[in-house]
């Protein structure tokens, strides 16, 4: 019906980058003890991550191995109109992955466990309270935000911080783009770059460093004396 694409030629408006601003370890910890009992290993589990908020709801009893200290993702929670939820894939095909546990995150699942036990291996491991998936603007409105107030935390601050404080950790630590790419499930290296590259630690001395070292023990052709004239 329309031989020609409209759009073709146009140009796309310039997306701002914005800073971010990961919270810091303290903050995660007091977030995790104002959030109600059902929710507090999941702070920690996200912070100990990266998954994004819909992978962390979709987490049943199958996806973690605790021997291993793993957990794997192969699908998420989000909300449908009129306050429903749907199970559907990860966001990408890269999101399929599996991320390390770190023990922290392994000891408040087991914790999470003694209290709030799963009865099958396809159980939800993070429940609404009433039973069932989590639905993202009741767990907003009822867990998230108050625990963010009584925390000291930001106002407008989401659970993907979660995910952010991750990346931020792994990129202090000396991980490569790559690794902290994989461990996202973002799509490629470059996403990641564009949007954490300001977090990676500064490297001017390491440039410098290089370039030195390798004219170390090459004479400066400059200093090279010239033969005399015969």
């Amino acid at each position: 019906m329309i031989p020609d694409n409209p759009c073709s030629g146009a140009k796309l408006p310039a997306v701002p980058r914005t800073r971010i601003v990961p919270l810091a370890v303290e903050e995660i910890r007091t977030l995790s003890k104002q959030m109600p009992g059902r929710y507090k290993a999941l702070v920690l589990l996200g912070a100990a991550t990266g998954l994004r908020p819909g992978e962390l709801f979709g987490l049943q009893l199958r996806h973690m191995d605790l021997l291993h200290a793993t957990v794997s993702v192969d699908q998420q929670i989000q909300q449908a109109a009129g306050h429903g939820v749907y199970v559907g894939p990860p966001k990408t095909t890269r999101s399929h992955r599996t991320v390390p546990l770190p023990k922290m995150a392994g000891d408040a699942l087991k914790a999470h466990l003694r209290d709030f036990p799963v009865a099958s291996a396809e159980g939800w491991l993070f429940t609404a309270p009433q039973g069932g998936p989590i639905v993202y603007t009741h767990f907003m409105d009822h867990a998230w935000r108050p625990a963010c107030a009584k925390a000291g935390i930001p106002k407008g601050t989401g659970p993907h911080a979660l995910r952010h404080h991750y990346a931020s950790l792994l990129i202090k630590h000396g991980e490569s783009v790559k690794t902290v790419s994989e461990r996202l499930g973002h799509t490629n290296a470059a996403m990641t770059l564009n949007t954490y590259t300001h977090l990676w630690p500064d490297s001017e001395e390491r440039t410098r460093a290089a370039v030195d070292k390798a004219y170390a023990d090459r004479p400066d052709e400059g200093d090279a004396q010239a033969p005399e004239a015969a």
